[in-house]
């Protein structure tokens, strides 16, 4: 259960976030059918979760958040850009409850809007950063980690894609894989808000493996509810990632601990883009009764715990609490 405080914190930072998306990606800028694309999924909601790693990060070194929003609404313009080109290699049909951008508008568009929300990354910060008299170092250093992180995630992208017609993954290929193209930009959203907010050295490593650790255990938590969560508040189908053959750590250590029957059914479905509701729902029970469910969660625990390990360098304080909460929220959500 979250509490008040994190819940009135994560609004707070969310609303901060979006009247600046609001002005970078406005409703009133043409062509109007281009940004109403663009708005798409940004005005279907999210959890703003890598922005409030910014601007708390920002917080936790005693940084001012006026200096931090412009980096944390870029932060999130990257982070939306990714998913409408991911949802186009992946084929999904929705994404947050609604059809994909690509679903509702083509892919030409879709990719188009993809590359604007990834130029506006940097209008963001160029543009939003000049009436904070911020060092143009500490512009520089945030504009390079996020470029540098951009390589880093179509990297995982390309391993993600490679290993779905791989036979066996092993669980370090897995995680590493989710680290670039999942941990790394929860690392960049918290130390890109340490470095406007003029964090040392260890501070900023400190708080970006907090968020490193934090984003793997977000991804196989994230697996995890693609087989288990209601499909309403997972926003797309359950079992997408079976018919899309991705080699979660759920499929990795099924498959390895699983019997011949249990194995079979697995495989006959994994990467089935046309296998149906009732056996995508057989493999799934399959699958739990390998246990490779429990197993996985058991893995997030503890890379949760590892992460909280990296804040007790910080003293205590009201924001610490709240990142360690938002650990927790991430990693014991059902959706």
């Amino acid at each position: 259960m979250v509490s008040q405080l994190l819940s009135e914190q994560l609004k707070e930072s969310a609303n901060q976030v979006n009247a600046l998306l609001n002005k970078i990606v406005g409703v009133e800028l043409e062509p109007s059918f281009l940004y109403q694309a663009s708005r798409h999924l940004i005005d279907a909601g999210g959890k703003r979760a890598r922005p409030f790693l910014t601007l708390k990060s920002c917080e936790l070194v005693g940084g001012s958040l006026e200096d931090a929003l412009p980096v944390a609404a870029a932060i999130e313009l990257l982070h939306t850009f990714t998913l409408i080109h991911d949802d186009i290699m992946d084929s999904d049909l929705k994404r947050r409850g609604i059809p994909s951008v690509h679903v509702k508008w083509g892919v030409p568009l879709a990719i188009t809007v993809g590359d604007l929300l990834f130029a506006k990354v940097y209008e963001s910060v160029l543009q939003y950063t000049k009436s904070n008299q911020l060092e143009p170092v500490k512009i520089l250093e945030a504009i390079d980690l996020i470029t540098q992180t951009t390589i880093t995630i179509c990297e995982g992208q390309a391993l993600d894609v490679m290993f779905e017609n791989m036979k066996a993954i092993s669980e370090d290929e897995y995680l590493k894989m989710i680290g670039k193209k999942t941990a790394s930009l929860l690392k960049t959203s918290a130390q890109a808000g340490a470095i406007v907010g003029g964090g040392s050295e260890s501070q900023i490593k400190s708080i970006g493996d907090f968020a490193f650790y934090t984003g793997l255990a977000f991804q196989i938590v994230d697996d995890i509810l693609g087989l288990t969560a209601d499909e309403k508040d997972l926003g797309k189908p359950v079992g997408s990632d079976i018919r899309e053959g991705k080699r979660t750590l759920i499929i990795i250590h099924a498959l390895k601990n699983s019997n011949n029957d249990q194995k079979n059914q697995i495989l006959a479905t994994l990467g089935n883009s046309d296998a149906s509701s009732k056996k995508i729902k057989a493999t799934i029970e399959a699958i739990k009764r390998t246990r490779s469910i429990e197993y996985s969660m058991n893995k997030a625990r503890s890379l949760s715990i590892k992460a909280k390990k990296r804040l007790s360098t910080f003293p205590d304080s009201q924001v610490k609490d709240l990142l360690l909460e938002f650990n927790d929220y991430l990693v014991k959500r059902k959706r």
